[in-house]
């Protein structure tokens, strides 16, 4: 690697294998200023939680764009929380939960509380197990399948959906409109398939206002009737908001989890038949994944004060670059980082769902997600390998990832397996 490093945001170098890159990052230090965009990288496991846990000191507003767009205000002096507040709007996705800071976050957070409860979880967990076995359903005769359309997006999806209530009768709508968009103009009669943003508004919109005009004994009315911690109601747009919030939060990330453990298995095909004589492993496994192929890339904070990050000066305005990607690889935290192992002792510290107020509300539904998939898969079909029509044969393997430094995540992952009999 040389010292005219790519550029990580707009090189499309990276995306099949970001790991280079924060490899050379971590070769400068665990907190550098990289060179194209002024942003500072932080790749060490103890720095990045500094920063992930002090959302007084770094303000989420700038999370999900990083230097995209450029700050609406030029940062002026050593405090600069009154600029923040005084452009926020104008800044990427200001009205979700992911970009606002306290107490606006915990205020929009604490509408999850009714849902996110021990309770409504075991009942997902229970719907989950039935909807697994119907996707699977749908292709296990086949003995192939395009595994992210086939199971994971539309699993990750429906998940979701029964988490917030979504009737049951519904389902298909919102699968056509979200895990399979291309397909939502025809069912439709439209020419064009629908964006999903709206579907979700107008959807969730009616389902709320309906709520709380004629209460239920269900999920969405609990929705409808959550109140803030000052016993004030929200605004609709706030409730569906946070709905919103949990799909594209939900959905994207456990779907590309799914994918990177399908990857793994196929690649590692020995932990196939171990998997299935201990599915107490599946948990571990399910950890593993998600430090070593973390679905979330990265993310950005904003420096509120200036002050001081493993001796680097870092002035009020600066964006922070964040990486669990980077970090569930620090070399300090985890020994032989770029491996997979099943027996690693500390594998629970993994940080892809985040650390501080902005941890992943939706962790534990992944983590079930990917333990009832994992297991129901491993039941249900054998002998899972690569297709090689798409992937290449072993050794000079191909695949295809979404260009986004924000997500990693494939686009396409072609099996072959034996169905089990």
């Amino acid at each position: 690697m040389t010292e005219t490093i790519s550029d990580f945001f707009l090189s499309p170098e990276f995306i099949p294998d970001p790991q280079p890159y924060f490899d050379y990052l971590r070769g400068q230090g665990p907190v550098v200023r990289e060179p194209h965009h002024g942003v500072v990288a932080v790749t060490g496991y103890e720095e990045t939680l500094e920063v992930l846990k002090d959302g007084e000191q770094w303000s989420a507003c700038v999370s999900v764009g990083g230097p995209f767009p450029p700050l609406p205000f030029t940062p002026d002096g050593d405090d600069i929380r009154e600029q923040i507040a005084a452009h926020r709007t104008q800044m990427p996705l200001h009205e979700h939960m992911v970009a606002m800071d306290p107490p606006n976050h915990t205020r929009a957070r604490s509408l999850l509380s009714r849902l996110l409860t021990p309770k409504r979880l075991k009942a997902n967990e229970d719907f989950l197990l039935g909807l697994a076995d119907s996707q699977l359903d749908e292709f296990v005769d086949a003995g192939e399948c395009e595994f992210l359309t086939a199971y994971s997006k539309p699993f990750s999806l429906l998940a979701v959906a029964d988490l917030l209530g979504v009737p049951r009768e519904d389902h298909p709508e919102f699968r056509a409109a979200l895990a399979n968009p291309h397909l939502m103009g025809n069912i439709e009669g439209q020419g064009a398939p629908i964006n999903p943003l709206q579907f979700l508004d107008e959807k969730f919109s009616a389902y709320i206002e309906d709520r709380r005009a004629q209460p239920r004994d269900d999920v969405l009315t609990e929705l409808a009737l959550a109140t803030y911690p000052d016993g004030s109601q929200p605004a609709v747009t706030d409730v569906v908001r946070t709905a919103s919030f949990l799909f594209g939060a939900g959905q994207e990330t456990t779907a590309k989890l799914l994918g990177a453990a399908m990857r793994i298995l196929c690649e590692r095909p020995e932990l196939q038949q171990q998997l299935r004589d201990d599915p107490q492993l599946a948990t571990v496994f399910i950890e593993e994944t998600l430090r070593v192929e973390s679905p979330v890339k990265t993310q950005f904070r904003l420096a509120v004060r200036s002050t001081t990050l493993a001796g680097v000066d870092i002035p009020a305005g600066t964006v922070v670059m964040v990486s669990a990607a980077a970090t569930n690889r620090d070399p300090d935290r985890f020994d032989g980082p770029h491996e997979f192992r099943l027996d690693r002792k500390n594998v629970r510290e993994q940080i892809a769902f985040g650390r501080g107020v902005h941890t992943c509300p939706g962790a534990p539904l992944a983590r079930v997600e990917g333990r009832v998939s994992l297991e129901r898969i491993l039941a249900r079909i054998n002998d899972i390998t690569l297709d090689e029509r798409f992937h290449g044969p072993a050794g000079r393997r191909i695949f295809t990832y979404e260009p986004t430094y924000i997500l990693r995540g494939l686009t396409d992952l072609h099996l072959r397996f034996t169905p089990a009999r």
